[in-house]
């Protein structure tokens, strides 16, 4: 008979919990493997390759893992549709519509956390779903984050349910992204929401839909000296101005047109703080 020492019992002993311990990871493992988003290439919380991630999803870690972003509020007396702040404050406030390549957005925000300025981005939800560490950067910038639909079509022309998914898709990202279906809702392709937007809007959470009254026209590729013209030349107090991400020629303006705006005594700021 083969005698067991105290020694090599223990090892048995660890042996066994080796053994149990590897039959449950591989259980783990075969569960989470069907989902869409393998948890292979995430990253682990506060890594600065990646943002942090939920296992079993593989998808970004919501607030309940961060600080949840601020929810829509009501601005008593402000109208439905809002197009500009009070007009008795040197205050106006920059609105980016979020799309297009994450470099240029992410040097439109520091240029911006550089002069002081703070910014509203309204994000598509493909872009979210795209580049889902940006609803982040933008928050941790103390930037506004909102809805600007789900695939940015023209959503006044929508069916009713059409339109309800357009809206309550991108929400529903941003609600796992930051735990917030974000502050501001923008209709896509248009200045102004139809009455079935508005009324879905507001049934979606948004009290208000923020609209604008000066228009960059950055999108049409005028070049950076046109983009900073068509801005200071309408610009005055509580103004909300529609910029966009993706255009070289708006990152390459935003420098001076800050700049200006200090000389003027005008403060870019949230629409949050806006209408504050």
């Amino acid at each position: 008979m083969v005698q067991v020492t105290t020694t090599d019992r223990r090892g048995v002993l660890r042996a066994g919990a080796g053994l149990v311990a590897g039959g449950a990871l591989a259980a783990g493992c075969s569960s989470a493997g069907t989902a869409p988003h393998p948890a292979a290439s995430d990253t682990s919380p506060g890594s600065p390759s990646g943002p942090s991630t939920d296992g079993a999803s593989g998808s970004p870690r919501s607030a309940a893992h961060a600080s949840a972003a601020p929810a829509p509020r009501a601005f008593p007396g402000q109208p439905a549709q809002i197009s500009h702040g009070p007009r008795d404050k040197p205050h106006v406030a920059l609105t980016f519509h979020g799309q297009g390549d994450p470099a240029l957005a992410r040097t439109l925000l520091t240029t911006a956390e550089k002069h002081g300025a703070r910014v509203t981005v309204l994000a598509v939800g493909t872009w979210l779903d795209a580049h889902p560490e940006m609803a982040r950067r933008i928050l941790d910038g103390g930037h506004d984050l909102g809805n600007h639909t789900q695939r940015h079509l023209s959503v006044n022309d929508m069916s009713e349910a059409d339109a309800r998914a357009e809206i309550t898709g991108c929400a529903d990202r941003l609600q796992r992204l930051t735990g917030s279906i974000g502050t501001w809702f923008r209709p896509s392709r248009a200045v102004t929401a139809s009455p079935l937007v508005e009324r879905l809007a507001r049934v979606a959470g948004y009290p208000h839909v923020l609209s604008y009254d000066v228009d960059s026209l950055d999108y049409t590729s005028p070049g950076a000296a046109a983009v900073t013209r068509n801005v200071l030349s309408a610009i005055r107090d509580g103004s909300v101005v529609s910029l966009h991400f993706g255009y070289p020629g708006t990152a390459t303006a935003l420098p001076d047109l800050l700049t200006e705006l200090d000389r003027r005594g005008l403060r870019a700021v949230t629409t949050t703080e806006l209408l504050s």
